[in-house]
């Protein structure tokens, strides 16, 4: 092959002509930047040059194939490379790609041969030479580290080895726990709890919030809670509340003895069964978020917006508040935040239930595609010590696209409540389990947008 031009051959250039190697050299580092291992092939090692183009190649086939995937099958993309070995994957190969990337455009500098090059232009060259190879080697870089906090995320949060389960009744079923393991206590406390159930079709979300005073939660036949407590969860005391199956779970391992080897714990299985028998419901999984690391993820966001309808004592009863957050719009940061949404100064467990949903929707509501880029392995981080579940790494890519679709319309709530005619001291559960199913029926009759019919 020969050089534009001048008909000197690039392998072989006559390095007296300051301008045939000035020529030369924007030429192979362009080539090299656009093709990488080009410039090997016409002006070097040949075999080095194969490598770089084959391994480019390969890259642009797995993009193209990525890029039709995500629009054509996009849960069974997610899948394929949101687990923790399909991550450590991808991270090898950017950082391969990314030291060949170094390799090549080094050896294309050298190949430029920059002092047979006069003037200014060889400061020129030698300056897009080295941003040619440095920025998109640190992209790529970059990328590896995005992609190893989120293989520690998924590895650190998701079950690898259990296996993926089908709907029950059509709906996938989720008990989201949130729990409270301030400095202030011993082990972790489960203050609010949510049976959640999606349609496995239209993603149409149904959210059940289930009071943490209630009592006499049943258990059915089948539960290790039903050897002791064949009548209910009850007893004289507070520590018989809908919270108090997590404390008694923990205290009572030996009923669920194959709890911690299939990812949860005892309370968790303790509180699970307390809820299925409250709302009728089996449910699938569970997700336990800690409200004590909400200070974490809130400080990685930048703190939250939200609007406090009242002013909120931070404080504990029976001392006198250290501090207040005042009514109307607030910035928190992570400390606040955590005590907006734990505080009980003259809070009933309503609106402190109000308060941590609140806090919930702030921080979903700021995940904002600029906060992810920029802070992501903060965000990662924050989130490993802020989320437990029991959910197979293999189910990541349904359970992703389902909740795409669940984002398009609007989730249907029920809380069981006073105000929704619940005694929570002597509740009846005939009636919870009618209004539960009642619920989920209005939550399935919901069109999706793409299926509104035309006005």
């Amino acid at each position: 092959m020969t050089l534009l031009e001048t008909g000197t051959p690039i392998r072989h250039p006559d390095s007296r002509r300051p301008e045939v190697m000035q020529r030369r050299g924007w030429w192979l580092v362009i080539i090299g930047f656009l093709l990488p291992g080009s410039a090997q092939v016409l002006a070097g090692s040949k075999r080095l040059g194969r490598i770089g183009l084959v391994a480019t190649l390969v890259l642009l086939v797995l993009l193209a194939i990525a890029g039709v995937m995500w629009f054509a099958a996009r849960g069974a993309l997610i899948t394929i490379v949101g687990n923790s070995i399909g991550l450590l994957v991808i991270e090898v190969l950017l950082i391969a790609y990314a030291v060949l990337w170094l390799v090549l455009g080094l050896d294309t500098l050298r190949l430029a041969r920059l002092r047979k090059v006069t003037g200014g232009a060889r400061g020129a060259i030698a300056i897009v030479a080295v941003l040619a190879t440095v920025v998109p080697a640190a992209f790529a870089g970059y990328g590896a580290t995005l992609v190893d906090a989120t293989r520690g995320l998924v590895g650190s949060i998701f079950d690898f080895a259990r296996p993926a389960v089908e709907p029950i009744d059509g709906r996938y079923t989720f008990l989201l726990l949130g729990g409270d393991a301030g400095d202030d206590r011993v082990g972790l406390r489960a203050d609010s709890m949510t049976a959640v159930t999606v349609n496995a079709e239209t993603g149409a979300a149904t959210m059940i919030g289930v009071p943490r005073n209630l009592r006499n939660a049943p258990f059915s036949e089948g539960s290790p809670m039903w050897g002791p407590w064949p009548d209910g969860f009850d007893c004289e005391s507070s520590d018989c509340l809908l919270n108090g199956t997590y404390t008694y779970g923990e205290a009572h391992p030996e009923l669920y003895p194959d709890a911690v080897a299939n990812g949860s714990s005892p309370g968790i299985e303790a509180t699970r069964d307390a809820v299925e028998g409250v709302t009728g419901l089996e449910l699938q999984f569970f997700v336990l978020v800690d409200m004590h690391g909400f200070a974490d993820l809130v400080d990685a966001l930048g703190g939250i917006d939200v609007e406090v309808a009242e002013r909120v004592a931070l404080g504990v009863d029976g001392a006198e508040p250290f501090a207040y957050i005042e009514a109307g719009p607030q910035h928190l940061d992570g400390g606040h935040a955590l005590w907006y949404a734990r505080s009980r100064y003259q809070s009933n467990d309503y609106e402190r239930m109000a308060r941590q949903r609140q806090v919930q929707e702030a921080i979903v509501t700021q995940f904002t595609p600029q906060t992810l880029l920029t802070k992501y392995t903060q965000l990662a981080a924050a989130g490993q010590d802020m989320v437990e579940t029991d959910i197979p790494q293999s189910m990541i890519g349904s359970l992703s696209e389902l909740a795409l679709q669940t984002r398009q319309m609007e989730i249907t709530n029920l809380e069981l409540v006073p105000e929704q005619g619940i005694d929570t001291g002597a509740p009846n559960f005939d009636a919870i389990h009618a209004l539960v199913q009642q619920t989920l029926a209005e939550a399935d009759a919901l069109v999706p947008p793409s299926q509104s019919p035309a006005p």
